[in-house]
């Protein structure tokens, strides 16, 4: 049986690497499931995720929320920002395409940022709310 987290993961994915504008941000298409070793700064990654039940009635659906981690070591905030925005740009309202679900609406609800303990590395946080519903 499919998975709706799996495709709803796998639908943001595409829609964030074949963002241009977010890919200039980036330096290239640096979002990760597990970011490598080694990875060059900036990059993004998947973060945690939750699934609820959101069926009424006779109608299946799901609530995700998931996240996105944006993670630099250029000098301040900025960078982080800028990423974040794009992001938020990319999948705030939009009509991606899941193998074998719909996806009703996709929503942006919290960014936030913080600097690491290391001092040095900047992470933003893009919290998303969708939801999704199997195709008969």
């Amino acid at each position: 049986m499919a998975s709706p987290a799996w495709e709803l993961q796998k639908a943001v994915y595409g829609a964030l690497v074949a963002d241009t504008g977010l890919a200039a941000l980036l330096g290239g298409a640096w979002v990760y499931d597990e970011a490598p070793r080694g990875a060059a700064f900036p990059y993004v990654t998947f973060g945690p995720s939750a699934v609820r039940d959101w069926s009424a009635g006779t109608e299946t659906a799901s609530e995700h929320v998931f996240t996105l981690r944006v993670w630099s070591k250029h000098g301040g905030e900025r960078e982080v920002h800028r990423i974040l925005e794009a992001i938020r740009a990319a999948l705030h309202d939009a009509s991606l395409s899941l193998d074998g679900f719909r996806l009703v609406n996709l929503r942006h609800e919290t960014s936030d940022t913080a600097r690491e303990a290391d001092g040095e590395t900047h992470r933003g946080t893009a919290r998303f709310r969708a939801v999704v519903e199997p195709i008969p």
